[in-house]
């Protein structure tokens, strides 16, 4: 089991970065995995989630280099969900609190990358409301955090009906698990962001979180950011204009920074969902699965018997002396 977070330092907010995207996250995450885990412990956090974008690829390395260094670590994936029409619906990050969660979310990625071409996924609101029948099970999606990615700015008449009736699709599927996070990076509608989210989520009752959408664990690690999305992009990055980021704020940052941007209660939210998560990677062994043996029979009978059916269908006209010898030793 992962350790507790940490208390808090004197003077310095905790926090647990939950929304960090790493290079397995092809074209955004700009720093590997390690490098962000060991970016989190120098700056003190209490825990570090790696949500890669519809994928767990990262999370065996970065739990190896938090094991290493006591940083409590946590699974989740990041996901954008879209219309049965292929319009966009909404953004969330799921985060695994137990093994139970943690083979649900592996199941809700493979449901998503086999229904669409190699390279992509699709996964739909419906696919936590009703899924399909051989994965009745996760519906809602059991043992699992969800936070909720309101668009940005996304303060307009549109966009805040449209943020309501996320927030209510969130409250009403994730039921006593869902929040609204909110990513504040030095853009220009930032208090105006803010002040949406939080009348939103007081509207639906779901708690405001603090994020960082990190795609890299230091500032300096900007222009290869750039470089990939101007390769996403198929343009020179002198060409991207406002496609790329505004700034180097999706770096982990220092928790005074962070203390100067959120309010207590939105940094106090990533400390509770941390340890509402106590998954450990550590948990998973090799389990030998139970033998489906009829009655009357032990595994090495059964084995012997359907061994012998098979040969008699193989060999038709008896079975050869040298085959018979073979099968018995």
């Amino acid at each position: 089991m992962p350790s507790s977070p940490s208390p808090p330092a004197p003077g310095l907010p905790d926090y647990a970065e939950l929304f960090c995207l790493s290079n397995f996250t092809f074209l955004q995450g700009a720093s590997h995995a390690e490098e962000l885990v060991e970016c989190a412990v120098k700056l003190g956090y209490s825990a570090l989630a790696l949500t890669d974008e519809c994928s767990l690829a990262g999370v065996v390395r970065a739990h190896a280099q938090a094991k290493k260094a006591a940083l409590p670590f946590i699974v989740g994936a990041h996901f954008h969900l879209t219309h049965p029409d292929g319009g966009a619906a909404l953004s969330l990050v799921l985060l695994a609190q137990n093994r139970e969660g943690y083979g649900n979310l592996a199941e809700l990625i493979t449901l998503a990358r086999t229904r669409s071409e190699k390279g992509t996924y699709r996964l739909m609101p419906a696919d936590f409301n009703a899924p399909p029948a051989a994965l009745a099970h996760l519906k809602q999606l059991p043992d699992c955090l969800a936070i909720l990615l309101p668009a940005y700015p996304g303060h307009d008449e549109a966009g805040v009906e449209r943020l309501h009736a996320q927030a209510a699709w969130m409250a009403a599927t994730f039921p006593g698990r869902a929040w609204i996070g909110l990513n504040l990076l030095h853009r220009a509608f930032d208090e105006v962001h803010r002040a949406t989210i939080e009348d939103v989520a007081w509207q639906h009752a779901l708690p405001v979180v603090a994020l960082g959408h990190v795609v890299m664990h230091v500032r300096s690690r900007k222009p290869l950011q750039d470089t990939l999305t101007a390769i996403g992009i198929g343009k020179p990055v002198a060409e991207c204009g406002y496609r790329l980021a505004q700034n180097a704020e999706q770096h982990l940052r220092a928790r005074l920074r962070l203390a100067n941007l959120y309010a207590p209660e939105a940094l106090a939210e990533t400390i509770r969902i941390a340890r509402l998560c106590t998954f450990s990677l550590d948990e998973l062994r090799y389990e030998y699965p139970n033998e489906v043996v009829p009655a009357g029979h032990t595994a090495a009978s059964y084995l012997r018997s359907e061994t012998y059916i098979g040969a008699h269908r193989r060999f038709g006209d008896g079975i050869p002396a040298t085959v018979q010898a073979q099968l018995e030793h």
